[in-house]
């Protein structure tokens, strides 16, 4: 099979698409022709050295794909099954071994280039909103990176249940994505001359003088103290990602002087602790894309053997919605 490693920790020149033997599934594990393999940050992360790996590893967690065979002690799965997956380290191939505890069914109408693009980004949106802080009717919710893959789901998944979103963008084409999305107003941080002094003054003209509910913050280093800043007093500072870099220490007390607030630096793993979790967000994130309810966004699509230009273009921030590698 083909499949994309990194051969060291480095930028995206360390990927090369290379031949290796076809896997098979070990107790409690699919073998999984893929269809389409999600790119995301944490494959960046992981490429990079900025997560302990070991090197060469096949790149890439996220995927879909038609189950190809079965390891020992496989139920709720048959060869032919329609998959995907959030975590299955070596996703960027042509075939990959899936643990059956993190593959959830793909519904029936909804395409696997479709799925692909929702387990991770599209349970992170719901576990932001509905978990993490639980948005409801009144609540002003400030979103970086709105024209993202998760920027796009958590705008409808937010004001579907009530919440007035605000989103940051870099230009005008993202904006009108954000905004199709459902986004109330849209900020142009890109041309701001000082993000952190002027981003929450906007956010505070937007809100009556009072500042959001909770900013739910994925860019990382670049918006941190803008964000922090941009609260209402108790407000909650949700930060999910890093993607310009992650954010230095800091002294606590400024959580003290900005209004009591809270900060919290989640990931999907704590929020799909059983399997019945899995089920409830993976369900609720396909089967509302599979009724339309849920628009999924696919930005960009780049062959397998093009791994590295894919990671140029995430990092870039070249990208909107969400990107897939396609075997």
């Amino acid at each position: 099979m083909r499949a994309v490693v990194a051969r060291a920790a480095g930028g995206p020149e360390v990927l090369q698409s290379v031949e290796l033997p076809d896997p098979d599934p070990g107790p409690g594990e699919l073998l999984v022709r893929v269809a389409a393999a999600g790119v995301n940050f944490i494959d960046t992360y992981r490429r990079a050295g900025v997560y302990a790996m070991e090197y060469p590893h096949v790149v890439g967690v996220e995927g879909s794909g038609t189950v190809a065979a079965l390891g020992p002690d496989v139920t709720g799965f048959a060869v032919g099954d329609e998959v995907a997956w959030n975590e299955a380290p070596g996703s960027y191939a042509e075939l990959a071994v899936v643990p059956a505890a993190n593959a959830v069914p793909v519904p029936a109408g909804l395409d696997l280039a479709t799925a692909a693009a929702l387990p991770l980004q599209g349970m992170t949106a719901h576990y932001l909103v509905t978990s993490t802080f639980e948005v409801g009717p009144g609540h002003d919710v400030l979103l970086t990176a709105g024209a993202g893959g998760v920027g796009l789901l958590a705008t409808q998944l937010a004001v579907a249940r009530g919440g007035r979103v605000v989103t940051t963008v870099s230009t005008s084409e993202k904006a009108a994505l954000s905004s199709a999305a459902g986004a109330a107003h849209t900020i142009d941080y890109a041309a701001m001359d000082d993000v952190a002094a002027e981003l929450p003054r906007v956010v505070r003209d937007l809100t009556d003088g009072k500042g959001a509910h909770v900013v739910y913050d994925g860019v990382g280093r670049a918006t941190f103290d803008a964000s922090l800043a941009s609260l209402r007093p108790r407000g909650t500072l949700v930060l999910f990602g890093g993607a310009s870099g992650q954010v230095p220490p800091f002294d606590p007390q400024r959580l003290n002087s900005g209004g009591s607030l809270y900060l919290t630096r989640p990931t999907l793993a704590h929020y799909t602790l059983t399997r019945g979790e899995l089920e409830w967000r993976a369900s609720e994130v396909l089967g509302a894309a599979a009724r339309g309810d849920l628009d999924v966004r696919v930005g960009a699509r780049f062959p397998l053997a093009e791994a590295a230009q894919a990671h140029r273009a995430l990092e870039g921030r070249a990208t909107t919605g969400k990107v897939l590698l396609v075997p």
